[in-house]
């Protein structure tokens, strides 16, 4: 394994945020975001860095930038580090493979989620509800889904079920109804829709590749009036990635993202709250291995 990135310090240019995984700086008209190599669950970030993580997660969102960039514009501008302004040409070895520089946009506090599978908190909510359900359908933040689902299900179609986008603390999973409270009917129909082409585009590109995307969760700002799509963008960390030559119905799957990390830690018994347990080195090779992979096996790099 290499040597993990955790943190980030560059001195000329004043820092925007910091994020679980990402530190970013202003440039002025634009920002610099470096992924480092840390790794979040629960929206609690880990003590121990995966290796190489940042520049998957940074590759992976350039080749999906450019993949989906007829459907809607984004921020991506540039991740070749001879393009960056000079004062910061001197950290190319630092930056090299896991930064780029995006346009500044108003962000969207809504994390646009679509699901074209049910699992994670999607299967846990659905199980919640089928008492109540009578044999009938089963109704989860204001959508209706067939009784009698099984575990990793395919959907009849992909769904968008949003969520808040907390600053600290858990995203909560919301109704439409209640989207369109913050951001009005007009954009939060928008932002539906984006979220489900762009997310059926990459599931039909992804299973070409030999992987079911079970679902995603996408971030919009808005830059001279257009809706932009920003931050990453399907990466392990925000995805679901399963192998479709393993894939079965009615069970947990094996997969290429961070559900391997959240299965190791609920077996532990952690509540989720910090502090989080330290990784064992099984654990951190193993995870370094699934994003590794899912970056060569959909970008053939």
């Amino acid at each position: 394994m290499s040597e993990p990135r955790w943190e980030f310090e560059i001195a000329e240019y004043p820092k925007y945020a910091r994020g679980k995984v990402r530190e970013i700086y202003d440039l002025g008209d634009s920002l610099l975001f470096i992924a480092s190599d840390r790794i979040s669950a629960f929206d609690v970030i880990l003590p121990t860095p995966i290796p190489n993580k940042g520049k998957v997660l940074t590759s992976m969102s350039v080749f999906w930038f450019k993949y989906l960039g007829d459907i809607v514009p984004n921020h991506f501008l540039t991740s070749d580090v001879a393009d960056y302004p000079e004062p910061l040409r001197k950290y190319a070895s630092m930056l090299d493979g896991r930064s780029m520089i995006v346009r500044k946009c108003r962000r969207i506090d809504i994390e646009c989620v679509v699901r074209g599978y049910i699992s994670g908190s999607l299967w846990k909510e659905y199980c919640t509800q089928l008492d109540d359900s009578f044999g009938g359908d089963v109704i989860v933040n204001g959508l209706s889904y067939p009784g009698g689902l099984r575990e990793s299900a395919k959907l009849p179609m992909p769904i968008f079920t949003p969520s808040t986008k907390a600053e600290s603390g858990h995203d909560e999973n919301i109704a439409f109804d209640e989207m369109v409270k913050t951001t009005g009917v007009d954009l939060g129909a928008k932002l539906r829709d984006a979220s489900i082409e762009l997310y059926s585009r990459a599931a039909d590109y992804a299973r070409t590749r030999g992987i079911i995307i079970a679902d995603t969760k996408f971030e919009f700002g808005i830059s001279d009036g257009q809706i932009t799509l920003i931050d990453e963008v399907l990466s392990p960390d925000s995805s679901r990635f399963w192998p479709a030559d393993d894939y079965e119905e009615g069970r947990s799957q094996k997969s290429f993202d961070k559900q391997f990390v959240r299965d190791w830690l609920d077996a532990t018994g952690w509540n989720k709250k910090p502090p989080a347990p330290a990784l064992p080195i099984e654990v951190v090779r193993k995870t370094e291995e699934k994003y590794l992979r899912a970056l060569e096996i959909l970008t053939r790099r």
